[in-house]
């Protein structure tokens, strides 16, 4: 039991919030204008599409079968990505940066911080991002009567569950990356599960094989966990989509935190 308890103390303080401290100090300090820039894009696709282009296409059918305006169908959609991007951020560059340039984890790792105190102070960086872009749309959808049902106040945790897990594995796959040419991979990631996830048309528009590796992706099942809400229209769907981030989430921690330990505490 003492040897257990001197491998756990290694690995965790309890003193996640002076991570989280450090990283909002710096944010305030040097990023708070991307922050900002961030959280415009998403609004900009809606009121172009949604509201512009939405007029023109009218309904639109959603996975349970529910006829929705256009508009309505695409904002939970957005409201996913911007959890995901404002969470794939902090949790990719601003790590890759702080992991091989600022030598942060290091100066970190010499103190009585563990590695998990690392991992989750970060991810909750990551989540705080996500959670602020989705506040901000949330309202959006609320003043352009886009919230078509009371359970739509469920997306808001829905959200941070997606930022949660996007955060996990974003961190965990960044610690593999040594170049930033590498760091392009996740654009390349990201942006064809942007533009495919039923974003902007139903998975129905696609060959069924294609289907199947659209519903294997995780902003799919962000963007149909958060369209549910929003709609009303839930199914039993809700807890794969909700097991699926869970299973993102247990193993982004894992593999950071044994990351960190294998780079930092040899």
């Amino acid at each position: 039991m003492t040897a257990l308890a001197g491998r756990t103390r290694g690995l965790y303080a309890g003193n996640t919030r002076a991570v989280v401290a450090r990283g909002l100090l710096a944010t305030k300090s040097n990023n708070w204008l991307i922050i900002v820039s961030g959280f415009f894009e998403p609004v900009f696709y809606l009121l172009s599409l949604g509201i512009g282009f939405g007029a023109i296409v009218g309904t639109v059918q959603t996975s349970t079968g529910a006829e929705v305006p256009y508009a309505a169908f695409i904002a939970p959609a957005l409201l996913a990505v911007s959890a995901m991007n404002g969470a794939v951020y902090d949790s990719t560059w601003n790590v890759f940066f702080k992991l091989h340039y600022a030598k942060l984890y290091q100066g970190m790792l010499t103190t009585t911080l563990g590695p998990l105190d690392v991992a989750l102070g970060e991810i909750m960086l990551a989540l705080l991002r996500g959670a602020l872009y989705a506040s901000g749309f949330m309202i959006i959808m609320q003043v352009l009567g886009l919230n078509l049902s009371w359970t739509a106040i469920l997306a808001l945790p829905a959200v941070l569950i997606i930022a949660f897990g996007f955060a996990s594995l974003g961190m965990a796959i960044t610690s593999y990356l040594k170049t930033f040419q590498q760091m392009d991979w996740v654009n390349f990631v990201m942006l064809p599960m942007f533009l495919f996830s039923a974003t902007f048309y139903p998975i129905s528009v696609y060959p069924e094989a294609i289907q199947w590796i659209i519903q294997a992706l995780p902003l799919w099942h962000g963007v149909e966990l958060i369209r549910g809400f929003t709609t009303g229209s839930l199914d039993a769907m809700v807890w794969v989509h909700l097991g699926y981030f869970g299973v993102m989430i247990a193993l982004g921690i894992v593999v950071t935190t044994r990351r960190l330990r294998a780079l930092f505490l040899k």
